[in-house]
């Protein structure tokens, strides 16, 4: 269509859009210079402490799109995100960092809380003792971060790529943000896909069909004593229930009953239950269920001893009782392990636990079958690092322990990496040269045949070590570990 005489032409729409980019770019100028002319009238340093213009633009530009997952009546009470976006709009990228995870961490508490509190308790913290001092809402800033993040995954919160997505920034929070000195860089695209993230698995994510179904499950449980129709539905409900979500179930389940305080229905109803459930739960936590009357005891617990025990004979689960102490004394030391290697000054407290490990196990790696699973992985996790530093006085028990597996565990920590824990830590360049070194530690030990072939194909994988999972040739070898 021609113009008509006098008619302004229209402007182009990449011309409209490079000049809002100027004048966003103009007012962050604008600011920025008040802000460091402030500062150093103060005679305080201005060299290096905001971030680039252009990166600010592209975190202000980026949000926008994130934010779009979050429905209105949650964005109107993201207090924390909102002051991510100002801390990242005038250029303090590790202080939004450290908002966003705030705003995560605040999400996933209000889903726990939703959802059934003493059956997340159960399921996250590990440590009997540790346990016991965990009640009500108050308490679940005492969980650290890492064993929210666990917990939340095990109990069907969040998915485990979520986990792996989430917990990835929780490193970098630690590691990169305003929560700890560091020389870490961020940019803004970055700092927006972590918002995506956040928004995506943890503050929006739904309940899949079976995290729905426990959740009125266990509703159901302490409501009032079920009748034989509900009884029947909830058994056949557990028919098709894989270990990794009839574990935790069980693991609430056995808190539950032998919690003192639990009224008489509530035991009554998992009685009547539990025998069926028993049947989907693996045998690690059958073998975990032994080790814990066996705390019981040693802690002086008896009527909680007396407790589980009760569920062990029901399930006809007496071949899964401790031996011996010193089964309860590694379980232990595992647990405190992690827990310090999760810990921010797990360089000072890994040493020590790791030596008692060594002392426990003996020359010659001698630990009990229900527990070499958990015993592989643990001394794995810790090896590998936690992403930032090695343990320097910690590395060489670790690198004993591992000299000291037989075949089999050598064979569970070829396969470490299908662990959601451990392919989480491999997104991490120094775990990921650790992993390397421990291929190099276990090569000799792999006397058989698939785990000689599942070797060869581990280490000429082109991917990353946390992409091992996800490779065909890789996963049909896993499948024939199991037919």
């Amino acid at each position: 269509m021609s113009m008509r005489s006098g008619e302004l032409e229209p402007r182009p729409a990449n011309e409209l859009l490079t000049e809002s980019h100027e004048t966003a770019l103009q007012g962050l100028r604008s600011f920025e210079a008040l802000i460091l002319d402030t500062l150093a009238h103060s005679g305080l340093p201005t060299d290096g402490i905001l971030v680039g213009l252009e990166e600010r633009h592209a975190l202000m530009e980026s949000s926008g799109f994130a934010l779009r997952r979050l429905p209105a009546e949650k964005r109107g009470q993201a207090t924390y995100i909102s002051k991510m976006i100002i801390a990242g709009s005038v250029g303090l990228f590790d202080a939004a960092l450290n908002y966003l995870w705030d705003e995560t961490v605040l999400e996933l508490r209000k889903r726990v809380v939703n959802f059934d509190l003493q059956y997340f308790y159960e399921v996250a913290e590990k440590n009997d003792n540790k346990r016991k001092e965990l009640k009500g809402e108050e308490d679940l800033p005492k969980l650290d971060d890492q064993k929210l993040l666990s917990g939340c995954r095990e109990i069907g919160l969040i998915s485990d790529i979520g986990f792996q997505e989430l917990d990835l920034i929780r490193y970098m929070r630690n590691w990169a943000s305003a929560a700890h000195p560091n020389q870490a860089e961020l940019d803004g695209l970055q700092l927006a896909n972590w918002l995506g993230t956040c928004i995506k698995h943890a503050i929006t994510l739904p309940y899949d069909h079976i995290t729905a179904q426990v959740k009125k499950l266990l509703v159901k449980v302490k409501e009032k004593r079920l009748d034989d129709s509900a009884i029947k539905e909830i058994t056949t409900f557990f028919v098709n229930l894989p270990p990794v979500q009839a574990d935790p179930l069980a693991s609430g389940f056995f808190g539950r009953y032998t919690t003192l305080t639990t009224g008489p229905e509530t035991l009554d109803n998992i009685r009547r239950l539990w025998p069926e459930l028993w049947q989907q739960v693996s045998e690690e936590t059958r073998y975990n269920f032994g080790f814990r009357l066996g705390r019981f005891r040693a802690n002086g617990d008896q009527e909680q001893a007396e407790l589980a025990r009760q569920l062990i004979d029901l399930a006809e689960g007496a071949t899964y009782l401790p031996s011996e102490e010193r089964a309860w004394e590694l379980d232990g030391a595992l647990d405190d392990l992690i827990d310090a290697h999760n810990g921010w000054s797990n360089f000072y407290t890994e040493p020590p636990i790791a030596r008692r490990l060594q002392e426990l196990v003996g020359q010659h790696g001698d630990v009990p079958e229900a527990l070499s699973r958990k015993y592989v992985l643990g001394i794995i996790e810790a090896f590998l690092s936690n992403g930032n530093g090695i343990a320097i006085n910690a590395d060489p028990i670790y690198r004993d322990l591992i000299a000291r597996f037989n075949p089999q565990q050598a064979s569970l920590a070829l396969r470490a990496f299908t662990d959601p824990t451990i392919v989480s830590k491999l997104q991490q360049k120094l775990p990921q040269e650790q992993w390397n070194e421990l291929l190099g530690l276990i090569e000799s030990k792999l006397t058989g045949r698939r785990d000689r072939d599942l070797l060869d194909t581990v280490e000429n994988h082109a991917g990353k070590p946390h992409q091992l999972g996800k490779d065909p040739e890789i996963k049909l070898q896993l499948k024939r570990f199991n037919d």
